[in-house]
């Protein structure tokens, strides 16, 4: 770019204000515009009022910002019990004057004037509610509440650019919730919000398998580039998070450092000394294999080094993993005495992928985990199609490779799958491959473990036959030697008998 076109001076750069919402400050690339007016619109029920409270609530605890939430709907004591039941403590915020909730009750007449609206009333009341805390957010929820007695569409369209262009004339850092249009052309009933406003946020909700999905997008962003999809997002106890965010350039850091599988023959497989840190592992087969007990084996392995483990399972209990492992000489409990493992079990129906997303985000936020462990991610192809579940997995791979943590996935191989494939396609994700087979020959069924890949390092392209004992797994000689052995043991018994 030629250097004249840059601006000299950066104070005409478009200034932003952080809302605090975890991935919506990444979409919008530094938060919603300073000083003027976006607009939060979408169906009953989807997150609109929340979002607002949250971006009001952070602006005072990240940078100080007094904020005035105006309610055309609700009454402050519901507004307040409203905004509670996220941990927020509004009555301090309110005793310290940085936060101030109106409700407006709005009578026709008080801006009806001689056949005429005019809103100068309302202006001096907003005014007067802004110098009362020196706000520098403010919300209005909703609009159509404000004018629900407009009859005269130009009239109502006057009123609006005029509301508008004066909380960009107080420079007012402003969200305003519209409800969501009634026809596929108009974002709101009005139809007129989404054109005079500086960033449209279009927010909503759907059911999928009878789990409701959240999803959220960026219409427009006056002076800034933005996230241009739709992302899903939750509300959960602590507000809304839109998360995580798949790293499009694919940039972060990697380790040079090894760290043991816990089996030291398949260390030797894997070039003497296990996995990359930070790296993906898939660890596929068919049922009862063993692919549980390589990721506990792995687990306890780290967990003995003084690691921290998340455990995320999806098939069976917390007690019955405990117990099954305890017969081959793996004892997770003390791990959990010690809080160097986290074993959290759920039933991947009971909530949506987004939900799943943002639990694990959470965990590993607060738990800070050197390894975490999905046991097994197959299980999600029951609640989600096929492309939902790998931008899933796409996500929570990004985001667990930005903190350097390895990551563990066991996958459940039906019968009519390829070994070296698998229904969700999330191979080209993985970093090393683990296959585990069932060898059948002369009436026995044999284990077995390939390397189908491992990037970054020389490794062993032989299969090793696998036992599952009292002292855990052990690895023996190579699957095709042990064959060979067997055929000659039987010609030669065969042989002697004549």
């Amino acid at each position: 770019m030629n250097e004249n076109l840059r601006p000299s001076n950066t104070s005409n750069i478009l200034e932003k204000s952080l809302t605090g919402i975890v991935g919506l400050d990444e979409i919008t690339y530094g938060g919603l515009p300073k000083g003027r007016v976006s607009l939060v619109c979408g169906q009953a029920g989807s997150g609109k009022s929340i979002l607002s409270m949250e971006f009001l609530v952070n602006g005072i605890k990240l940078k100080d910002e007094a904020g005035l939430y105006i309610s055309f709907e609700e009454k402050e004591e519901d507004i307040k019990k409203n905004m509670y039941s996220f941990g927020w403590n509004v009555d301090q915020l309110i005793e310290d004057n940085k936060l101030l909730l109106e409700y407006f009750k709005i009578d026709k007449s008080e801006i009806e004037e001689t056949g005429e609206y005019n809103l100068e009333g309302l202006f001096l009341r907003l005014e007067s509610a802004i110098n009362l805390i020196n706000a520098k957010r403010i919300v209005i929820d909703t609009i159509e509440n404000l004018f629900s007695g407009f009859n005269n569409e130009a009239i109502l369209r006057s009123e609006i650019r005029r509301l508008f262009a004066w909380l960009k004339e107080k420079n007012m850092t402003a969200i305003v919730t519209g409800e969501q249009g009634t026809n596929q052309l108009s974002l709101t009933r009005n139809g007129i919000e989404e054109y005079v406003s500086d960033c449209v946020i279009h927010i909503n909700r759907t059911f999928s398998e009878q789990l409701s999905i959240r999803r959220i997008k960026i219409i427009k962003y006056r002076g800034s580039t933005h996230g241009p999809n739709e992302y899903p997002f939750i509300i959960n106890e602590n507000g809304i998070s839109v998360l995580p965010i798949t790293s499009v350039q694919l940039e972060y850091e990697v380790s040079t450092e090894m760290i043991t599988t816990g089996i030291p023959k398949l260390d030797n497989m894997l070039g003497g000394k296990g996995f990359y840190k930070g790296s993906a592992v898939l660890i596929s087969g068919s049922s009862g294999i063993g692919k549980s007990t390589f990721a506990s084996t792995f687990a306890n392995s780290n967990c003995e080094r003084g690691e921290r483990v998340l455990y995320l399972g999806f098939e069976e209990s917390k007690d019955q993993l405990i117990r099954n492992l305890k017969t081959i000489n793996i004892d997770l409990k003390k791990h959990l005495i010690s809080g160097q493992l986290m074993i959290q079990m759920i039933r991947p129906t009971l909530i949506g992928m987004e939900e799943h997303l943002s639990r694990i985000y959470k965990l590993v936020s607060d738990y800070i985990p050197h390894v975490v462990i999905l046991d097994p991610i197959s299980t999600f192809n029951s609640i989600s199609l096929k492309r939902d579940t790998q931008s899933m997995l796409t996500r929570l791979l990004d985001f667990l490779k930005s903190k350097k943590i390895t990551s563990i996935f066991t996958y459940f191989q039906k019968g009519d799958e390829s070994y070296e494939n698998t229904s969700m396609d999330i191979s080209s994700l993985i970093d090393t491959w683990i296959l585990l087979k069932n060898i059948e020959y002369n009436g026995e069924r044999t284990r077995s473990l390939y390397i189908i890949k491992s990037r970054g390092m020389a490794h062993s392209n032989q299969s090793r036959e696998f036992v599952i004992g009292k002292k855990g797994i052990e690895l023996i000689i190579d699957v095709d030697n042990r064959i060979k052995i067997k055929a000659k043991n039987i010609y030669e018994k065969k042989r002697f008998k004549k």
